[in-house]
């Protein structure tokens, strides 16, 4: 959802109206606050709104507390202080709601439920907001940040038209409330709804206004968050020097502000343009940068994604391990998002990153298959089979590109073996064929320094067992051997007798399925089924 996510959920920092001169004490500090927020001078925000609360708890003013309390937790929670944030925020409503305050409560509920939102609560954020849009009444500012946090719940879950219709009410409400600084972040929400898809002029223009406004009214955090999502945009575009400028630019305004995690975000695609416009020393610089930025839990979000762009990378570069390590990482990255917030762009990238897992893979596979003259294509025939095998067991998602990736490696010990044995035209002597049995532990060995999310190594050294024990490298007999193991087993074996090898010409099809009826016992039964039923059919 764009790059800074966490940006369309925090309540606008609307300007409060001025209490009775007797109460100015605590009203300053709470404007001061205010502003200071809205430049992004966080920790000087925090201390001013302190001293707002202190100041309206001396002098007794429940509504300038309220107000002080609840930007006082939304400052708290930009800088990470989740717990104290939700704090000031639930003391809020309680004051609001003491004092009958209907649109003090439901401004402590909107900044609840953006809590609620980042921490994936999302049932708990929806009761919040629809009990918050009830007592708004003509409160047009809080309107419209709660039709903004709805904009957000909609388009989290894949509804983009609700989350569109939210976004255009919320502008709508910030407009008829005459709160600049309100449009200005409904307009950015909307840019960043149409940037998910990829619509990229929409976006730009959507950004362009909300930044024109955020310029207008002093929020510089704001601004530095619009020439970030430009700078999405121009990639997008692959208008790379203009990208380049944009990210410099918002670079300049997070470092003045102090903003780690905008800076992260900055670092990744100045990592990407990098990568496209042929710097690649530079790309891994950048990259580097922002996941350095990103780590031990500050950024997840920017460090999953800076990690996927280095092994996109690396796969350029031809560091082809090292690619496999950061999608891992990734892979991982995104697993705990997805599982802490149930997000579809996260969902999405996940999906994404499987699909990189399979073309490197692949990729590995068929590198090792060109030192046979005999095996081209092999793996992918070998996967396809699988595929099929795995889909009539009814195997689940994981389990399926458990053995798509399995099949693409199983051979990839082969790589150990030399050439003369593995071209060998002739019947290979007691030795030779020794020498090939060790391939399927010389697999695991080049596989084990790699941390795949999928369980492989079963099936790259056992997918030459057999259920009556006569296979190798172990011996392993019946249960003892993984489903999936069998599953490339049956699939491996069919491939071998329908396809020229260096000892033999193909076997036709009937050929093979007889030659394989008269050796079933090597497979479980569910499993042999299975492979006629489908591929043997």
């Amino acid at each position: 959802m764009g790059v800074q996510g966490n940006s369309m959920t925090e309540p606008a920092f609307a300007r409060d109206q001025a209490p009775s001169s007797a109460d100015q004490g605590a009203y300053q500090h709470l404007v001061r606050g205010q502003a200071l927020a809205a430049e992004g001078r966080l920790l000087e925000a925090v201390t001013a709104l302190e001293d707002a609360v202190r100041d309206a708890e001396y002098q007794g003013d429940g509504a300038v507390l309220a107000k002080a309390l609840r930007h006082l937790a939304v400052v708290r929670h930009r800088v990470q202080e989740f717990e104290s944030a939700r704090a000031s925020a639930a003391r809020s409503h309680r004051l609001a709601l003491d004092l009958g305050d209907r649109s003090l409560a439901g401004h402590a509920l909107n900044t609840l439920a953006s809590f609620d939102i980042d921490a994936g609560a999302h049932d708990t954020a929806r009761e919040r907001l629809a009990e918050a849009l009830e007592g708004c009444g003509d409160d047009g500012g809080l309107r419209g940040q709660i039709e903004q946090n709805l904009a957000v719940l909609s388009n989290m879950s894949g509804d983009y038209r609700a989350a569109m219709e939210h976004g255009e009410r919320s502008l709508e409400a910030f407009l008829q409330a005459g709160d600049d600084e309100g449009c200005a972040r409904a307009l950015h929400t909307m840019g960043m709804l149409n940037a998910d898809r990829e619509q990229w002029d929409d976006a730009d223009r959507f950004y362009r206004r909300s930044r024109a406004i955020a310029k207008k009214v002093g929020n510089l955090h704001l601004q530095a968050l619009c020439l970030l999502d430009q700078t999405e945009v121009l990639i997008g575009r692959r208008q790379f020097d203009d990208a380049r400028e944009c990210a410099d630019a918002a670079l300049g305004v997070f470092a003045q502000l102090g903003d780690a995690s905008g800076k992260a975000a900055v670092y990744r695609f100045l990592g990407m343009i990098d990568r496209e416009t042929g710097a690649p020393a530079l790309a891994e610089g950048h990259l580097r940068l922002s996941i350095e930025l990103s780590t031990g839990g500050r950024h997840p979000l920017h460090e999953a994604e800076a990690t996927r762009e280095l092994a996109i990378l690396y796969q350029q570069v031809g560091r082809k391990l090292e690619a496999l390590d950061q999608l891992n990482a990734a892979h991982r990255l995104f697993g705990r998002l997805a599982a802490r917030v149930d997000r579809v762009d996260v969902a999405r990238k996940k999906s994404l990153i499987e699909r990189s897992f399979l073309q490197m893979v692949r990729d590995w596979g068929q590198s090792i298959e060109s030192m046979d003259v005999y095996t081209h294509g092999h793996s992918e025939r070998v996967a396809s089979y699988a595929h099929a095998v795995g889909q009539m067991l009814g195997l689940s998602q994981t389990d399926q590109m458990t053995l798509r990736l399995g099949a693409y490696l199983h051979d990839v010990g082969k790589i150990r073996v030399p050439s003369e044995i593995l071209n060998k035209p002739g019947q290979l002597t007691a030795a030779e064929f020794a020498v090939i049995k060790h391939h399927p532990e010389w697999g695991v060995d080049l596989v084990e320094p790699t941390e795949f999310p999928w369980d492989i190594e079963p099936i790259i050294r056992w997918h030459h067992e057999k259920l009556d024990g006569s296979g190798y490298p172990d011996g392993l007999a019946g249960e003892r051997i993984p489903l999936n193991a069998q599953i490339i087993c049956v699939s491996d074996v069919y491939d071998a007798l329908n396809t020229d090898r260096s000892y033999r010409p193909a076997n036709t099809k009937p050929v093979t399925l007889s030659i394989m009826r008269d050796h079933q016992h090597w497979w479980r039964p569910d499993v042999f089924d299975a492979f006629m039923r489908t591929v043997g059919h």
